[in-house]
């Protein structure tokens, strides 16, 4: 108990600044002896007070923003919602061979990012276009196909939305770190809300995740607010290596 506590605690202060707290308490809860899909489930249920409070912790980040998180958190739901019921309907290694290509492309895209978004800026100037507030219809459809993986699994889900976002929209990155929380909020509450009818899951496990991944979201955030953004970026490029490779070596 005091392990999954703990896990629950780090995993939320992680998804606040970074994403891949999954990563973190997924392979405790199966420690435990709970099944991959009961561990999923529990996991997603639990980590639901994480995302929110690490919204709130980055409310300021999210002033002015509000019609884009709107817009893309109907994405978010409709992936959510999407992912969970393939978690019940595919097999437990269906995402297995394509997951680490997703990360690894998210983590080149987040590295380079400001290239890239030097490299858009310059196109849009000769071609005379400007940048959509929203991200138009490329970001919409890449979040929301990004949440179909975040409501099956959801590890390092938050540096692809960070990656695609970064890409599309002309944002600091600790203001996508803010929208990225709160569509994680999204994916993770619809995810859980359909588990609870049709799921298998382990209240011990919820319960001891939700309090720690609260109390670790909102401190996370706390902290997170205050890093530049380089420190930001090779915090989210560190993590989420470490990430691909525990996903390469599972």
């Amino acid at each position: 108990m005091a392990a999954v506590f703990a896990a629950g605690v780090g995993a939320g202060a992680i998804n606040s600044v970074v994403g891949s707290g999954t990563l973190i308490t997924f392979p405790v809860l199966l420690a435990t002896g709970l099944s991959p899909v009961t561990a999923t489930v529990s996991n997603a249920l639990g980590l639901i007070p994480g995302s929110v409070s690490g919204a709130i912790g980055y409310r300021r980040e999210l002033a002015g923003q509000r019609r884009r998180v709107l817009k893309l958190s109907v994405g978010a739901l409709l992936g959510g919602l999407t992912g969970a019921t393939l978690l019940l309907a595919l097999p437990a290694r269906a995402f297995e061979t394509i997951v680490p290509v997703l990360v690894g492309l998210a983590l080149v895209l987040v590295a380079f990012q400001p290239r890239l978004s030097s490299l858009v800026r310059r196109r849009r100037e000769r071609t005379g276009s400007a940048a959509r507030r929203d991200g138009g219809p490329l970001l919409f459809g890449g979040l929301t196909l990004a949440s179909v993986y975040g409501g099956y699994f959801s590890a390092a889900q938050g540096i692809i939305y960070l990656s695609l976002m970064g890409m599309l929209l002309d944002e600091s990155l600790q203001r996508l770190n803010a929208v990225k929380n709160v569509l994680s909020a999204v994916v993770n509450t619809v995810a859980a809300l359909f588990f609870l009818f049709a799921a298998d899951f382990d209240w011990t496990a919820v319960l001891l995740i939700a309090v720690g991944s609260g109390l670790g979201g909102y401190g996370g955030a706390k902290v997170g607010r205050r890093f530049s953004p380089l420190v930001l970026r090779v915090l989210v490029v560190t993590v989420g290596t470490v990430a691909l490779v525990q996903l390469l070596l599972r």
